[in-house]
């Protein structure tokens, strides 16, 4: 009897713990007021498969073209991505998750981690690269060539010498533990919070696929990675209406 009774309480500690896990991962997920989840934690719903590839392209393309392209994307996305314990999660290949919707102004929170150094991703703002993530402390040539050691946050892929290309601090955490990002857009400039420090300020994004040309009006966030295992959780959004 005492043993049956000893297996009867572990097991209730057992379901105890999952229960709890099951209940801090839902409440980890539950956004801000005035923000909307973007990710349920549970699955891609909202998401698709989607490349570096130009918005202006993809919307150029007959509809059996699209259609074909988003067939090959989203089981290159079902390949290298997978939801675990309420994250997204990337094997450091493949292309990008990217929102069904497309956004305007808006305010974005999320955090991501890398599980391996030398990585290189993103978060790619209306389709359009990006807020840089980056392992800092990357030894490799190509690392120094493009400016790793400055640090992610910034709007690395804006013409070189342009204000925000280069975060105004060195904010990272090391490899293996979270960090965050609050960024806002409107109209074509952008401010982000990294790690609740201020590494651009208000700086205009350029058009990585035009650079003669303003930046799309709308467009999609997608997560952009390669090179490194990396996690994101936590991605909320608030949408920003033009009159406010």
């Amino acid at each position: 009897m005492k043993t049956i009774s000893t297996l009867l309480l572990t097991l209730a500690a057992l379901l105890s713990t999952v229960t709890l896990s099951a209940a801090a991962r839902a409440e980890q997920n539950t956004p801000p007021e005035g923000f909307v989840a973007l990710f349920n934690g549970k699955d891609f719903s909202g998401w698709h498969g989607l490349g570096h590839f130009d918005p202006n392209k993809l919307k150029a393309m007959s509809d059996d073209e699209r259609a074909e392209k988003l067939k090959n994307d989203n089981a290159d996305l079902a390949k290298h991505w997978q939801i675990k314990d309420g994250m997204m999660v990337n094997d450091g290949h493949g292309v990008y998750p990217t929102t069904d919707k497309d956004y305007g102004d808006f305010e974005l929170h999320l955090e991501w981690k890398m599980l391996r150094p030398n990585g290189d991703s993103g978060i790619y703002l209306r389709g359009s690269p990006q807020v840089q993530i980056w392992d800092p402390n990357d030894p490799s040539e190509g690392a120094k060539m493009h400016g790793n050691s400055t640090g992610s946050g910034g709007l690395w892929n804006n013409n070189p010498g342009s204000p925000g290309r280069v975060p105004l601090v060195k904010a990272d955490k090391p490899i293996g533990e979270w960090n965050s990002f609050r960024i806002t857009m409107i109209g074509d400039r952008v401010t982000v919070y990294f790690n609740d420090q201020l590494t651009v300020d208000n700086a205009v994004m350029h058009n990585f696929f035009d650079r003669e040309g303003p930046m799309f009006e709308t467009g999609p966030i997608q997560l952009q990675t390669h090179g490194s295992e990396t996690h994101f959780r936590n991605v909320f959004i608030r949408e920003i209406p033009r009159d406010e």
